[in-house]
């Protein structure tokens, strides 16, 4: 095991609370399950609620097909973590085994309903796999009873914080914060500048939040496999589980992908770009739209355009017009905060 932590919030992974497990596994690379003899009946003997499990085969019995036609440690364990804490009955079912941040890794994902409970079903988990494959596992009550005493404990609380707005990108985060608080936001308000590091490895570090912002999804601070654009779209994106149904996410002209994924999440979506390179697909989508034109930030939505304010030199074009269009948001949804007139000059043009 090289790590091993809790996620409270929303993260990459799930919605939901779930135990993060990272292992190198050594020799175990190259073993499955089958090629131990007995060890699919010696595992299922011990635990027969993993025939409950159905895997990706997407029935009952999945698991056990999967154990039978050869899987390997890191999913077994996913599996055996998630059964130890249905045995004390805990009602929990997701869990997702990938390859690590570098070779020789599996990154384990598993839902948990105590966090204590999660944790310690992780090792538990290891070694109980560990010894089937030695050929050496016996009853698993010892475990069982360990985890049914540490959930009598009381559970770490469930993130209870609210904040005004949470941005996260590769870049741009700390300029945003500043043209919020320039805009007369965050006095008292919280905003919240999330890595995209800190948001794979921990998940978001709060519970809502009223608007969110993705800035980009070109990410340098995380392991090579996660600045993938598939995987870092679905990063950032995590920002929109916490914002409520039908809210706003302040996202990237062009950037389609994680415009569907915060559509997905059901929030709505308003768009912004450092120049006047909005295309239709991004209108057709957008709530709102803000852009760079002339030296200011224009922003349009259905009831017509307004002006953004101007541009200055200590902020890019399009983390300046990013704040503007999260500013015209939030100054809508509460108007005593901000700036009175957060875009003024409405004309009602299309």
């Amino acid at each position: 095991m090289t790590s091993l932590h809790a996620m409270r919030g929303a993260n990459f992974w799930s919605r939901r609370p779930v135990t993060r497990m990272d292992i190198a596994v050594g020799a175990y690379d190259d073993i499955n399950s089958a090629d131990a003899p007995g060890f699919t009946e010696m595992l299922v003997a011990t635990m027969p609620g993993l025939e409950e499990h159905r895997c990706s085969i997407g029935e009952r019995g999945g698991f056990i097909v999967r154990l039978e036609r050869g899987t390997y440690a890191a999913h077994i364990i996913e599996h055996v973590a998630l059964e130890l804490q249905i045995m004390i009955g805990h009602e929990v079912g997701f869990g997702r085994t990938r390859g690590g941040d570098v070779d020789g890794e599996f990154t384990i994902v598993f839902e948990h309903a105590h966090e204590t409970v999660g944790l310690r079903a992780g090792g538990l988990a290891l070694e109980i796999v560990q010894r089937a494959f030695a050929g050496t596992l016996g009853p698993v009550d010892y475990a069982t009873a360990e985890l049914a005493a540490l959930a009598q404990n009381a559970d770490v609380p469930s993130l209870q914080q609210h904040v005004l707005c949470g941005i996260t990108g590769g870049s741009g985060r700390a300029e945003i914060r500043d043209e919020l608080v320039r805009r007369g936001f965050g006095n008292g308000e919280l905003i919240v500048d999330v890595s995209p590091a800190y948001l794979l490895q921990a998940g978001l570090p709060y519970s809502r939040s009223d608007i969110a912002i993705v800035h980009d999804a070109a990410l340098t601070d995380v392991p090579e496999r996660y600045r993938d654009e598939e995987r870092a779209q679905r990063l950032v994106a995590t920002v929109a589980d916490a914002v409520d149904r039908g809210g706003i996410v302040v996202v990237p002209a062009k950037e389609w992908e994680v415009q569907d994924l915060v559509r997905d999440a059901g929030c709505r979506v308003a768009i912004f770009a450092p120049d006047a390179d909005i295309t239709r697909r991004d209108r057709k989508v957008a709530r709102a739209a803000a852009y760079c034109d002339g030296g200011r930030i224009v922003i349009e939505t259905r009831k017509g355009a307004a002006d953004g304010g101007a541009l200055h030199d200590d902020a890019p074009p399009g983390a300046q017009a990013a704040a503007a269009l999260a500013a015209f948001t939030l100054h809508e949804l509460h108007p005593h905060l901000g700036e009175a007139g957060a875009a003024v000059a409405t004309s009602q043009g299309s």
